[in-house]
């Protein structure tokens, strides 16, 4: 489906004068992909199918109303009146035929409406996770990961399901002409009254309708807000965690959730309001048409009643899908709306960079007179006046304070910057190595071949240069360790030579390293500009981004900049001499070095130090260091491996989940009350009718045991009481299921933000998001009216049964057996569905996974040229994700078709039996009430047992969020009885005794046996190679994970007796990977709101950020990002 998708997208887009993949920013009015087109796209791109359904869905619409047009023939047959010899048989079989037909055609339909709705939204996923990879820098700053996960895990998907609803629209036209026909074979004149009814019922709805939509479009945005921040705080967790911050930031989310909740109560109960109006619309029209009989004089007969009751009850069927399918319109609208104005955004244009074939000219980068703008309503470009000429094979490095526009030239080289101005050629493939290191959550080997083939020698290669071979060898498996999100379990270094070997084993033309040194140790920076940069690709274009005045002197050409502007180029030589920018640059280079080494500790306090070492047995040998990596071990599963597979659940939902999903909610309280309208309501909709079947004459010959004005006034009556329970029922469940989506949500955020460190490092932020974003929007607004459906649609079936057995028991011979078959294949089917369901679920994370990975390393991808690859992946996951559901589907269908035929042989035997009985032997009347319920009970039988298996499926939500309310937390954030002073630590002499240190009972230990003292005021460095523990003593310290053994006192105060905010706020790190929050500097610089400007304006002057001429602005300078 998707070519033909992006095919029509094309070309309804084209029309406008942009397509999905311009590089225009118009907007709405200028051109681009409009709701419009989006929805031509996707009828376009499934139209066969979709007209094959319209036919199944015309014949069941037809074949449905085949019964209560020949209800009145019945009655009079049973009552004596038969016009012609095996009538009785003609009409049973036109019922049953009918019947078949209706449920043949249903199931056809059905199936292949999910089909659709599974093609259009893989096709949608597909194309948002193409637009993503496709934006500007621009675009990307206005839209987060997570607000565009939003658009795949919850638009696409309510788009997906609209296909269920699409017929509906013009179905409704045709049932209510064929209902009106009825009526008027029966009633006459009448049934104009129940088409004016019917229309005032539709009407009232326009202004629900509106509010819904406006709810529906406030709660998405809100949501999307809320995502987008979750999704940032996922992805700095352990900055939080290190600042005791996490708290703070609860706060803002439960804050963005309030705000969600307050267009979502909107919403729901706007839903209760027009689920009133709806339920209550068949009995509103039933009164005013037997209003207007009773006015025009025209005589109700009980046959004719109750052809108009089964008219009335399967009206209902549109009617009480309307709200449904009006909601459906509204939100899919908003859905629509949303991913259209997605596909609008602007995307890199595709003229920045003039690519030529390799070998085709000498000159590998030429820029003549280029401007470039990350801002294009910027008055001072990033990079401006820029000419300068890289020919093959030559070594380029680029240098320039804090600030001056290195990063961007490589951007702006690799076609990432908006151009103002002039031209950029490339000659060749590039390969790229970020600033901040972008690693995929998979194998290290993946990671460094990079969609390339294997070649073991080259490979092996690769490592060496990159030094990576010790690391690889210390690694519990080796180079097929599989990393978490973002390389959490690798140290800094190792990240940016994971990426450098990435680059290497590319093998492109043209490389571009932004500071690849800067992460990793003075040796180690060393080894790899002499291996890599003067080694393995020496033959090569090497453009490097570096501070470090010692990789110069190699560099064929510097480009010196400054503001912005290539101030200097030629060799080290020719431009140190000139007496400019550069030899500022060197000479401050020189200055700080010699700054450090004029700062020596004191000769005593050296000593003491080093005396203080010594004097314990029990310090840090070389043999204790030799294999365990501080962060490779992170509380690792028992096959070794930090990322596991999702916990999912097996077998049937236990009883629990219902029960606490139930009583969630003010203890439960509210659920026999919301049953007990139901019950009301059931009683009162079958009262009414038994009422008009025994009032009402059964032919123009017999005397009415009651009046006409007594007959409404009665039928009114049993009217408005069923009306008030259903709105009383309405109100309660939308009550009890916000109530209850907000504990919920409570909760689970509660336990996730207390949960330990190790539970971020070993689980994707894509697992955590998908149950915040689509298992909480089913907890939201699906699961009350799932509930709530099953349990009001098996209080409607044991309805018909007490009328049928009523009427004939002897009914229970065939249906005791059948209810036992059903039980069965219920049973049969449950077991695969659920397993399914739970299958859905698992494989939606790695779509969200793999999608917020590509995102923040949009430019990595793009430069190694392998966005097609990963367009491919994201189409094998949307596989993966879409199969389950097919099978799903399939097997749904599969029990509904033998439910429909097991209900019709029921009905079957029911009819077969009336028209066998002698004459006399039953009141017709009352075995037209049987045939009109029966007429239901195969529809009924199988949403019954539809909504059953549909509530499990979904329940399976809520499963999942209660499975993160029960997330191990960590210790006590403050222990009343054991609380440090305010001034603690005033020294900040850090004792440790006898420390172990390991991540799991079964892990080997990382730190053994360390004693050693920090004494206080003092600058102590902690030295050793990759793995040897440096990150682990720091962790140990912050108690990001206890001692195994041993004891950590700072001040005398053991850490382990004191509270997790207590400790850690009184501490301060400055992490190995820099962390930066999307807002104002100030509220990055000053999260918790502490401190006053002035305070926050020194700090800045301490670390030369006032220098910056934008920060120097404003404190409230919003911050914005360019991902790798």
């Amino acid at each position: 489906m998707y070519p033909y998708f992006t095919t029509a997208t094309t070309t309804t887009t084209t029309t406008t004068g942009a397509t999905s993949r311009s590089s225009s920013s118009d907007d709405d009015d200028k051109g681009g992909v409009g709701t419009l087109q989006l929805v031509k796209a996707l009828l376009f791109s499934t139209w066969r199918l979709v007209l094959w359904t319209a036919v199944c869905a015309l014949v069941y619409t037809v074949s449905s109303y085949v019964g209560p047009s020949l209800i009145d023939s019945f009655v009079q047959y049973l009552n004596g009146r038969r016009r012609f010899a095996n009538e009785g048989c003609l009409l049973v079989t036109a019922f049953v035929v009918a019947k078949v037909l209706e449920g043949l055609s249903m199931r056809y339909w059905f199936f292949s409406l999910q089909q659709v709705g599974i093609r259009v939204r893989a096709a949608l996923v597909a194309i948002i996770y193409q637009k993503g990879l496709a934006l500007s820098s621009n675009s990307r700053q206005g839209r987060t990961s997570g607000e565009v996960i939003n658009l795949m895990s919850v638009d696409a998907d309510r788009i997906g399901l609209f296909s269920w609803y699409m017929h509906d629209l013009w179905m409704v036209p045709i049932q209510v002409t064929l209902a009106l026909l009825i009526l008027y074979s029966s009633l006459g004149l009448a049934s104009l009254a129940a088409l004016a009814a019917t229309v005032v019922v539709m009407l009232a709805n326009v202004p629900l309708g509106r509010m819904q939509e406006k709810y529906q479009e406030k709660l998405m945005a809100s949501k999307d807000t809320r995502m987008k921040a979750m999704s940032e705080i996922l992805r700095n967790m352990r900055i939080l965690k290190l600042q005791a911050w996490e708290m703070k930031f609860l706060s803002r989310i439960i804050e963005l959730r309030k705000k969600e909740t307050g267009w979502l109560s909107k919403y729901v109960y706007t839903s209760a309001m027009i689920t009133f109006v709806f339920w209550g619309a068949p009995t509103f029209v039933s009164v005013v048409t037997f209003g207007a009989c009773m006015l025009m004089g025209i005589p109700l007969e009980s046959g004719k009643v109750l052809s108009a009751l089964a008219t009335f009850r399967i009206l209902q069927e549109p009617i009480y899908n309307l709200p449904d399918t009006i909601s459906m319109v509204i939100q899919t609208k908003v859905s629509l709306d949303r991913i259209a104005a997605f596909l609008r955004l602007e995307e890199l244009q595709p003229d920045v960079v003039e690519k030529l074939p390799s070998g085709t000219s000498d000159v590998a980068v030429e820029v003549n007179d280029g401007s470039f703008s990350w801002e294009a309503s910027s008055e001072n470009p990033t990079l401006k006046d820029l000419n300068f000429r890289i020919l093959h094979g030559m070594r380029v490095a680029v240098c320039g304070t804090v600030g001056s526009g290195k990063s961007s030239l490589l951007s702006c080289i690799l076609g990432e910057v908006p151009k103002i101005s002039g031209n950029v050629r490339l000659c060749g493939t590039t390969a790229y190595v970020s600033q901040s290191p972008w690693i995929q959550s998979g194998k290290i080997e993946d990671n460094i071949l990079f969609g390339k083939e294997m070649d073991r020698s080259k490979y092996e290669h690769v490592l060496e240069a990159c030094s990576l071979k010790k690391d690889l060898e210390i690694l519990p498996f080796g180079d097929q360790t599989v990393i978490g999100e973002r390389g959490i379990n690798l140290s800094g270094g190792q990240k940016q030579r994971v990426q450098i070997a990435r680059a290497l084993y590319h093998d492109a033309d043209i490389f571009l390293f932004d500071d690849p040194f800067s992460a990793v140790d003075a040796h180690t920076g060393s080894h790899l500009f002499k291996e890599c940069l003067l080694g393995m690709l020496s033959s090569k274009t090497v453009i490097y981004v570096t501070h470090q005045v010692e990789f110069l002197p190699s560099a064929d050409l510097i480009l010196v900049m400054k503001h912005g502007k290539v101030t200097q180029a030629g060799k080290y030589e020719e431009i140190l001499g000139s007496g400019t920018d550069f030899m500022e640059l060197v000479g401050a280079h020189k200055d700080a070095l010699s700054a450090l080494d004029a700062v020596n500790l004191s000769p005593e306090s050296t000593s003491g130090a080093i005396e203080n070492m010594e004097s314990h047995p029990k310090t840090m040998h070389k043999e204790d260091i030799k294999v365990e990596n501080g962060k490779i071990d992170d509380i690792a599963g028992q096959n070794g491996q930090l990322v596991q597979e999702e916990e999912r659940e097996k077998g049937r939902v236990d009883f629990s989940v219902y029960w606490r999903y139930t009583t969630t909610a003010y203890k439960g309280v509210l659920v026999p009350f919301i049953l007990l309208a139901q019950i009301l309501f059931q009683a009162l909709q079958i009262g009414s009718n038994y009422w008009m079947a025994w009032a009402a004459p059964v032919s123009k010959d017999t005397e009415p045991p009651v009046s006409s004005l007594v007959l409404i006034y009665v039928y009114v009556a049993f009217a408005l009481g069923s009306s008030i329970c259903v709105l009383l029922r309405s109100l309660l469940l939308v009550t009890a299921g916000y109530e209850t989506a907000t504990l919920l949500f409570n909760k689970m955020h509660a336990c996730i933000f207390r949960a330990p460190m190790s539970f971020f490092d070993s689980t994707p932020s894509g697992r955590i998001l998908n149950r915040a974003s689509t298992d909480q929007s089913d907890v939201d607004t699906s699961m009350p009216f799932q509930i709530g459906s099953f349990a009001f649609s098996v209080i409607q079936l044991l309805g018909i049964i007490a009328v049928m057995s009523q009427v004939a028991w002897q009914v229970f011979v065939v249906f005791i057996p059948v209810i036992g078959i059903c039980g069965w294949y219920q049973q049969y089917y449950i077991s695969t569905a659920r397993e399914l369901a739970r299958l859905v679920g698992v494989c939606k994370a790695p779509i969200i996974q793999h999608f917020a990975e590509s995102l923040s390393g949009s430019t990595t991808v793009r430069s190694f040229d392998q966005k097609s690859r990963f367009v491919g992946t994201n189409f094998c996951l949307n596989d993966a994700y879409s199969r389950p559901k097919f099978h799903n589907a399939a097997a749904m269908e599969w029990l509904c078709l033998r439910l429909d035929m097991l209900a019709t042989v029921t009905f079957a035997f029911s009819l077969v039996f009336l028209i066998f009985l002698p004459e006399g032997t039953i009141d017709p009347a009352m075995a037209g009430v049987a045939v009109t319920y029966g007429l239901n009970l195969n529809m009924l039988q199988a949403w019954v047992v539809w909504n059953l298996c549909n509530l499990e499926n979904k329940i399976i939500s809520v499963e999942r969020i209660l499975q993160y309310t029960c997330i191990p937390s960590e210790p006590p954030l403050t222990i009343e009885t054991s609380r440090p002073e305010c001034n603690w630590p005033s020294r900040g002499e850090v004792d440790i005794r006898d420390l172990q240190v390991r991540y799991g009972p079964h892990m080997p230990f990382v730190l053994r046996g360390l004693t050693c003292t920090f004494p206080g005021g003092m600058k102590t460095g902690i030295v050793g190679r990759t793995g040897s523990g440096k990150s682990t003593l720091i962790q140990a310290l912050f108690r990001i994970v206890d001692p195994t053994v041993g004891q950590i006192f700072i001040d005398g105060i053991d850490t382990l007796t004191i509270g997790l905010h207590d400790l850690r706020s009184r501490l301060s790190i400055i992490p190995q990977d820099p962390t930066m929050f999307e807002g104002t500097v100030r509220s990055n610089l000053d999260p918790l709101e502490e401190y006053t400007d002035e305070q926050i304006w020194q700090v800045m002057r301490f670390s030369l950020l006032h220098k910056n001429a934008y920060i120097s602005c404003s404190l409230l300078l919003r911050l914005a990002f360019h991902p790798p």
